[in-house]
């Protein structure tokens, strides 16, 4: 190690090129407008590579050489977001962009004002959120759930267009920048090209190109896929005050050395954002990026929080799709498949057709009215699109085909629902005023059973890694169990049981066993989405977790018990009752129990806290709380995080700018607490009562 001022001169120099290859990677990968040639960036790189093998003690994680990747790892960790990354809702005509716009204007009660959107393409890519502590890249992870993703950190850094250092003298003490990694089109080509040459598989699109090389285990292969990131928004912040407006902060990231597309921009009104969506999809096939829509956001940030959001999208905000690619094929068949509450839903075999980047083989006829409302038979030729870019979907039929047939082949009768179930033939039944017809059969149907398994063990329940769709399959055909409670029975499900059964090894056994013992940690609001109650989501499961505390007290409530847990109607409640109701229900819930397949303590801590039983609603700008957070320490002591003010609400948290809500609470005479009485509420309790 030197010293003196030989040591500093080095160290200078270290600090030269960095600066001078940081500023060379943002004009080539972010700007566009490379000012080094690559033989002189080059010949920097290597001389900066080659003081740091000289000095360690010089290199720093952010250096511009540590961009190549690590060795590969085992697997990722989890990451759990401290501010939930949300998904947004969708519109797909401009009546739905209207309707968006309509709400808006009402949360705002301005319904003659016209809105200031925020405007930016919906880019077809991952979404990540990248973490700066004073200024330095240390982490980033995927959205996965939207609570936890993936520490995809190592990977993130081989991505040239991200900063490992944030372009500012004076950066926040910690800055959290949420974005889409994709993979522009031209390297997407390149990808492909060197696969073909190399006589490998190729990728079929650039989105699918993108989540496999941000996840993969060796950030070197990732290093050599060219990635790229554009930011869209924040996080979590500390140390700063951000700009009044969703386009002022994108302006603060640009000026920060984060990439931001040039194609955001500022509209008003619903006029606004028509020409704007039009305008950008008349470039689509131009832009350097695949995009499947626009996304729209109340650009004022205090109009935001007044917004707020609802169960896993914010109401501030919309992403407009353009209509998905459509293409035209042949239906070979009409299937009728089973679904977990019992539903029959017929889908159509197709001759495979490539749709949206994938090839389509079968799509959904939703319902038997559907069918006979579009007249879909065997035979015809149908127009099928991706539905919302996920779901193929069978759009229509072209009638006037159906002369063009063969002479010789007769006309398909149209198609009605079988009378009997398909799986364990038992009978069918449709209850008025329902779409979808039943099978009447429950859990003895071979069908029901699988599919309540698989949502049993799904991510967002019981989460019980490997067990998928075909392994469910194989147990329940080998009578090795029929219920959820079968799966924590070690007399049925062991390594020697699965170890025998196709496809599965010794190993993969063994870590089965493993994910079901680990699975025991869940916490009661995923116990009782995973339980499959008809008409309960994730929402609504959290929502009972919270009012009732435990599941004894869930199982014990009435229909007037249910009424009072937020969003939870007669028809919910019906649902919540007949499934408590049902002996088999109950049998397989106390076996569970036995066997400690959740953990109800958490709960019930939780319904003691020093908000237990209370109602409060945050509103406006705090001082140094989001709302994300404010809702968070309220659950956190047992209280109701709710979206809206009513005569149930026991306090309303009110920040600047607090809008209509602060405006009701006075009105119905409810307790108003700014930051610091609510401080003192979390800690001591209400002392007043």
């Amino acid at each position: 190690m030197l010293a003196g001022t030989e040591a500093t001169a080095i160290a200078e120099r270290v600090e030269k090129l960095r600066s001078l290859l940081n500023e060379a990677n943002y004009r080539y990968y972010v700007l566009d407008a490379p000012t080094l040639p690559d033989s002189e960036y080059d010949g920097l790189l290597r001389e900066l590579q080659a003081i740091e093998v000289d000095h360690p003690e010089l290199l720093t994680s952010d250096s511009p050489t540590q961009r190549v990747g690590a060795g590969p790892v085992k697997a990722f960790a989890e990451f759990g977001h401290a501010i939930p990354m949300l998904s947004l809702n969708n519109a797909f005509s401009e009546e739905e962009v209207a309707a968006f716009d309509r709400r808006v204007r009402e949360g705002l009660d301005r319904m003659d004002a016209a809105i200031e959107y925020a405007v930016e393409p919906k880019f077809d890519g991952l979404a990540v959120a990248l973490h700066y502590q004073r200024g330095v890249f240390v982490s980033g992870a995927t959205r996965g759930d939207g609570a936890r993703g993936e520490d995809v950190s190592a990977n993130l850094r081989t991505i040239q267009s991200i900063p490992m250092r944030l372009g500012t003298e004076s950066p926040p003490e910690w800055l959290e920048v949420r974005g889409e990694v994709l993979m522009l089109r031209r390297d997407f080509e390149r990808l492909n090209e060197a696969a073909r040459s190399n006589g490998e598989k190729t990728f079929v699109n650039p989105r699918n190109a993108a989540a496999g090389s941000l996840r993969q285990l060796d950030a070197r292969i990732t290093a050599r896929r060219r990635l790229s990131f554009f930011a869209y928004g924040v996080g979590r912040i500390e140390g700063v005050s951000l700009p009044e407006s969703h386009t002022a902060v994108m302006d603060w990231l640009t000026a920060l050395n984060l990439p931001v597309s040039n194609e955001c921009s500022a509209a008003i009104g619903v006029d606004g954002l028509m020409r704007y969506f039009h305008a950008l999809g008349a470039r689509r096939d131009a832009l350097p990026f695949d995009i499947d829509g626009a996304v729209y956001k109340v650009n004022s940030l205090a109009d935001q929080a007044v917004l707020g959001f609802v169960a896993r999208a914010p109401r501030f905000a919309i992403a407009h799709k353009y209509p998905a690619q459509e293409e035209i094929t042949q239906v070979l068949g009409i299937d009728v498949q089973v679904g977990r509450t019992g539903a029959l839903t017929p889908v159509a075999r197709l001759k495979p057709v490539f749709v949206g980047g994938v090839t389509v083989t079968n799509a959904t006829l939703h319902n038997e009215d559907e069918v006979r409302r579009k007249d879909v038979r065997v035979g015809d030729s149908v127009i099928v699109r991706r539905a919302g870019d996920v779901i193929p979907e069978v759009v229509g039929v072209l009638p006037e085909r159906r002369s063009m047939r063969d002479l010789v082949t007769p006309e398909f009768p149209p198609f009605s629902m079988p009378s009997a179930c398909p799986e364990c033939g038992a009978p069918v039944i449709r209850l008025e005023g329902e779409a979808a017809a039943r099978c009447s059969n429950g859990l003895s149907c071979p069908a029901q059973r699988k599919q309540a398994l698989f949502h049993f063990a799904s991510r967002r329940a019981m989460d019980i890694e490997g067990l998928g769709d075909k392994l469910v399959e194989q147990l329940v055909e080998n009578d090795l169990i029929a219920t959820p409670a079968d799966l924590y029975d070690p007399s049925k499900v062991n390594r020697e049981s699965l170890a025998s059964l196709d496809r599965m090894a010794e190993k993969s056994a063994e870590n089965l066993v493993q994910a079901i013992k680990d699975s025991r940690s869940r916490e009661l609001p995923r116990f009782i989405y995973a339980l499959g109650i008809r008409n309960v989501g994730e929402q609504t499961a959290k929502d009972l977790a919270r009012h009732f505390g435990n599941l004894d007290a869930l199982m014990a409530a009435d229909a007037e018990a249910l009424h009072e847990v937020p969003d939870v109607g007669p028809v919910v409640a019906e649902s919540i009752r007949a499934f408590f109701s049902e002996p088999h229900n109950l049998d397989v819930i106390e076996r569970l129990r036995q066997a400690h397949a959740w953990k109800d303590g958490e709960a019930r801590r939780i319904a003691v806290g020093k908000l237990a039983g209370k109602t409060l609603v945050v509103t406006g700008t705090l001082p140094s709380l989001s709302r994300d957070q404010a809702r968070a320490l309220i659950e956190a002591e047992g209280g109701k995080a709710a979206g809206s003010v009513s005569r149930k609400t026991d306090y309303v948290v009110a920040g600047a700018e607090a809008g209509t809500k602060l405006a009701k609470a006075q009105e119905l005479g409810i307790r108003i607490l700014d930051e610091a009485a609510f401080f003192e509420l979390i800690q001591h309790g209400d002392n007043t009562q």
